[in-house]
């Protein structure tokens, strides 16, 4: 049987960071002898070539290349490719991690759909979702699958489409160069297929290059020259162009880099002003978002003073979304959110209206006389603003986005101002989520992105101001299992799938605890998800004091049903206070910790209580260990009597900083 894939792994003094990688391309679930392990190494000199070749000389798959030191990797690319012998390559980075089945997964959905290009699941820890994985698909479109953001060379190629077409990395090139690379496959790739339902890649940060404005726009000429070959003149072609104009051009001129380099931004200024003359007609402006449109009037105009106060009076947006709604219908979590864009300042964002016509308002310090209206008129982009709701795994960073029914709002602010908000509706089938299959155990976070006439930002949602719905469900697929909406220490809301215990998931929900003083003693309420028919394990709230002495107050916890698939249950304590010397089972004045305990563990909750002059106030706090050291370090009486002496504090800061600075060799 012959190689079924082929994995080229581009290494150069990683040191230990390359573990991770190495690993997870030997450990594929898919038998050794089919398929292949191709190091390349590009001069490295950290001993990594000769760990390569003793992994070689065991492992009857793997095959280790030495290359002299070329700073970049597509050299080793193009000569890891001529080695292959496996009817599929799969170009893998250092940094980079595969999922133990991923090449077995691909191949498959490779063979299945006869693919010349397979984009299998990719997922980043950093940076915005990635819309082309929302759906699987055995025929992806280019613009309708928004490939375009899929320019990485970490996808399955069949290796004979490869040699067919010439395609090889340019040298040394750089990152446009490496774009071009995966562009040229997706014009001439007969069938490009997307499998999303698996993660099969983990990138890795790769570190940031700077490259000449000169050398990338020579390499966006020969990119733009085959989208030329392979397109033919039409919409397709000019949306396809007004990508890279976007990205590649003009983006780059709103940096803080750009403008506070005064020395070199009248050459880049140049480069992009000839590049724009030659390549980018006005009419791709269209396809732009505004601020962009402004940017390239500017450059065709001449006016980089214009751009430059652009791009320092730009302030980042920002985006608030609010809850408005959570419910349950039946296994299904019904979510209301209401999103608004807001300026630099805090401020709702505002456009100016004229007649039927919306506009947006550039920043004061330019000059806009010159401006055509077309520039600055948003009033399509308005209609067709939108939102994005996503779930991202808190551990995995696996994203799936949610399906949602949404409308637009434009709320007059006085003055011939509106500001634009947009109300929807998202619906969580915890048993279908994840592209047609249950959502994995652990944390998810719930994300929001909004696209706007003017801008586009992406946030978490916002703990609203009322009390927390904070009732579990069990979901009945594919097994028996709880599912509850949480909240972050942050006050951003989150799904939480299979808490680990009864007491975890009333820890998940700790932020919404409500604490009432009656008499002498202190009456602790914490919402419970869900309340099993047995009543759970008999629990106790322990509070410990932050200050000096330690001490610890119990107090055994009552849990009360609620009405299921309605109302949470709760929990109640009922803990004794004392303002003048309290006991060891009194409440006192001070800081206080909490967790719940019961049989089989404790588990720290995520609010802490302050007790001052007789009244308590409740605030947020990070669930601790309940095995924590003491705050206040050692606590023995000759430690409490030298806090108390004049310049104590300060000799022994001195004498530990002198232990530490003078260690010998």
């Amino acid at each position: 049987m012959g190689v079924k894939v082929s994995v080229i792994v581009n290494v150069h003094n990683p040191g230990g960071t390359a573990d991770a990688c190495i690993r997870s391309a030997l450990e594929q679930t898919m038998p050794a002898d089919e398929y292949e392990v191709i190091f390349v190494d590009d001069g490295s000199t950290d001993g990594i070539a000769d760990r390569l070749d003793t992994i070689a000389t065991v492992r009857s798959n793997v095959r280790t290349l030495r290359l002299p030191h070329t700073g970049s990797p597509m050299r080793g690319r193009n000569v890891g490719l001529a080695a292959a012998a496996g009817e599929y390559v799969y170009f893998l980075d250092q940094v980079d991690r595969l999922e133990r089945d991923a090449v077995a997964r691909m191949y498959e959905r490779a063979v299945e759909t006869d693919a010349d290009v397979l984009v299998g699941r990719l997922v980043r820890d950093h940076g915005p979702p990635t819309a082309a994985f929302s759906r699987a698909t055995a025929r992806a479109d280019i613009l309708r699958d928004r490939l375009l953001t899929l320019l990485v060379p970490q996808q399955l190629y069949r290796r004979a489409f490869l040699e067919e077409h010439e395609l090889g990395f340019s040298v040394p090139g750089g990152r446009m160069g490496e774009q071009a690379f995966v562009l040229r496959a997706y014009l001439q790739a007969k069938v490009i297929a997307v499998l999303a339902e698996h993660v099969c890649c983990h990138l890795g940060d790769r570190p940031r290059v700077e490259e000449a404005p000169r050398v990338i726009v020579k390499e966006l000429h020969s990119l733009l020259d085959d989208i030329d070959t392979y397109v033919g003149e039409g919409r397709q072609r000019d949306r396809m162009y007004a990508y890279w104009l976007r990205y590649a051009a003009l983006r780059p001129l709103l940096t803080s880099r750009f403008a506070d380099s005064s020395v070199d931004r009248g050459m880049h200024f140049r480069v992009v002003q000839d590049l724009m003359a030659r390549r980018f007609p006005e009419r791709l402006d269209r396809y732009l978002p505004v601020q962009l449109r402004t940017v390239a009037a500017y450059v065709r105009m001449g006016r980089l003073d214009q751009i430059v106060l652009l791009s320092n009076s730009s302030r980042r947006a920002g985006l608030r979304a609010d809850l408005t709604e959570v419910r349950w219908d039946a296994h299904v979590l019904v979510l209301g959110v209401t999103a608004e864009i807001m300026a630099g300042d805090g401020t709702p964002d505002r456009y100016r209206t004229d007649g039927d016509r919306v506009h947006w308002i550039p920043p004061r310090s330019l000059e806009t006389k010159r401006l055509p209206d077309d520039v600055t008129d948003i009033s399509d982009a308005v209609d067709r603003a939108r939102i994005e709701v996503y779930l991202r795994h808190a551990e995995t960073g696996l994203i799936h986005f949610l399906p949602l029914a949404q409308r637009v709002e434009r709320i007059e602010d006085g003055r011939r101002r509106i500001r634009v908000q947009i109300k929807g509706e998202t619906r969580i089938d915890v048993t279908e989520a994840a592209l047609g299959r249950p959502l994995r155990p652990g944390q998810w976070e719930v994300h929001v992105r909004m696209f706007s006439g003017a801008n586009q930002a992406r946030s978490r949602i916002s703990r609203p101001e009322g009390p927390l719905n904070c009732l579990g469900v069990l979901a009945q697929r594919p097994r028996m299992r709880l599912v509850l909406p949480c909240w972050s220490d942050n006050g951003e809301l989150g799904l939480a799938v299979e808490p680990r215990s009864f007491s975890e998931s009333i820890a998940l929900v700790s932020p919404g605890v409500v604490v009432k003083q009656l008499d002498r003693h202190l009456y602790v309420v914490l919402p419970v998800p869900y309340v099993p028919p047995s009543g759970g394990p008999p629990l106790e709230l322990v509070l410990r004091s932050t200050g000096r002495r330690a001490r610890e107050v119990c107090a055994p916890a009552l849990v009360e049903a609620g009405v299921p698939g309605r109302i949470a249950g709760q929990l109640v304590a009922k803990v004794p206070v004392k303002r003048l010397m309290p006991g060891a089972e009194h409440l006192g004045p001070g800081g206080w910790l909490s967790s719940l305990r019961s049989p089989d563990e404790e588990i720290g909750l995520r609010f802490a209580l302050e007790m001052r002059r007789g009244k308590v106030e409740v605030r947020q706090a990070a669930a601790v260990d309940p095995e924590r050291p003491s705050p206040m370090g050692r606590d023995t009486a000759l430690h409490r009597l030298g806090r108390r002496l004049p310049g104590a504090r300060h000799i022994v800061r001195l004498a530990r900083a002198g232990r530490h600075r003078y260690l010998k060799d």
